[in-house]
């Protein structure tokens, strides 16, 4: 037993007996019976649910380790991003050290896309896979928790109410990062704040670092301990954002109505949205590790909050939804080969873009261009 054992993801020995597990609950069987087939597993379900197992039973023959798992993972990786993603960049990988872990920081735009996108970079280009960090708030069923932990996921408490509760979680989870960079040598993807980014403004949470530091011996300083986990921030832009109108329609009612009540299952919804929806073209850029010259988390999170922003790659339709608010076009550059948009008239991606808001609805459009344009009013200084 380990002190990690309810956050930790799974080790080799736990994979098949996983698996097996999986393949006797009919409520995982029917959630994947009802993504293939929609509304009619529900009347056929005790039929259905028998094919599904018979299925995913050969789909994970062979499959005895984590390895074995995410190899199979990133096959079916491979398959989304070629039907979701126009062009895939990376930028910054030279700023890593091979032989060492990092503790990396992104920008949080899709809950699932964001540390897969971070880890195929890292994974095709010969660094080891990443440990990454997941909300219990999206594994409210068992056999999510357990497909998330055997793709090396790692279990953030967030649904605790209790403060003590809240304040040894928060002490564990910042062992455990530590733990696996320094001991372990694994890399660890953490998103910069709690929640997406709906309004397209990325901005680092000093609470997270001060997490981070929470495991600090009182005879270490602040930036030498945070130091040892060689932070790293990453920003993740995409083209196009799957999830853009209903994060629209939640920022909209938030501002009108003052809150905004999640229906069951948004998360889930927002997960597969994100997944299999359209992305246009989509970039990974990686900053350079921090140092031990931070003396306390607002510092640490306004360098991360600098490399995100000043690394972000733009995309013509952050320039375009610009345009569309402010009726000029901004001077910047865009796109992984840094094209001056202001010299070039896009006209294939303005007639996709406004084809793209043709389905959202009006009252929600300038909320959509917004989020769309904010990362130009951040890179102009306007925001």
């Amino acid at each position: 037993m380990s002190q990690f054992d309810d956050i930790r993801p799974y080790n080799d020995d736990e994979v098949r007996p996983i698996l097996d597990k999986l393949l006797g609950d009919n409520e995982f069987l029917d959630t994947v019976a009802r993504l293939k087939l929609a509304g009619m597993a529900g009347k056929l379900a005790p039929l259905v649910r028998s094919l599904v197992r018979k299925r995913l039973a050969r789909e994970v023959v062979g499959i005895n380790s984590v390895l074995d798992f995410q190899q199979r993972v990133e096959k079916y990786l491979g398959q989304v991003l070629e039907r979701t993603i126009n062009q895939l960049s990376y930028s910054g990988l030279d700023n890593l050290n091979q032989g060492m872990p990092h503790l990396f920081i992104s920008n949080h735009r899709d809950i699932a896309m964001d540390p897969a996108l971070v880890n195929w970079g890292l994974y095709h280009n010969g660094f080891t896979t990443l440990r990454i960090a997941i909300g219990d708030n999206l594994l409210t069923k068992p056999f999510a928790s357990d497909l998330m932990r055997l793709n090396k996921s790692f279990i953030v408490r967030r649904s605790l109410t209790n403060r003590r509760d809240k304040l040894l979680a928060a002490k564990l989870l910042s062992t455990y990062i530590h733990h696996s960079v320094l001991n372990d040598k694994e890399n660890v993807w953490i998103a910069q704040r709690e929640g997406r980014a709906k309004d397209g403004l990325d901005s680092t949470n000093p609470a997270l670092i001060n997490m981070l530091a929470m495991s600090k011996d009182k005879n270490m300083s602040f930036g030498d301990y945070l130091a040892e986990a060689r932070i790293v921030p990453v920003s993740v832009s995409y083209e196009y954002d799957p999830c853009d109108q209903a994060k629209a329609r939640e920022l909209y009612e938030k501002a009108k109505h003052g809150s905004y009540t999640k229906e069951q299952h948004e998360d889930v919804q927002s997960i597969a949205r994100g997944i299999t929806g359209y992305k246009g073209d989509a970039h990974v850029a990686f900053g350079l590790p921090l140092g031990n010259q931070y003396e306390d988390a607002d510092q640490i999170a306004a360098e991360i909050d600098r490399q995100i922003n000043s690394n972000y790659v733009l995309h013509p339709t952050n320039c375009i939804a610009y345009e569309m608010l402010e009726h000029r076009s901004p001077k910047v550059l865009v796109g992984a080969d840094q094209v001056a948009f202001d010299t070039q008239d896009w006209q294939k991606e303005r007639s996709q873009f406004r084809e793209h808001l043709v389905s959202c609805n009006e009252k929600h459009k300038e909320t959509l261009l917004t989020a769309y344009a904010n990362p130009v009013y951040k890179r102009l200084g306007e925001k």
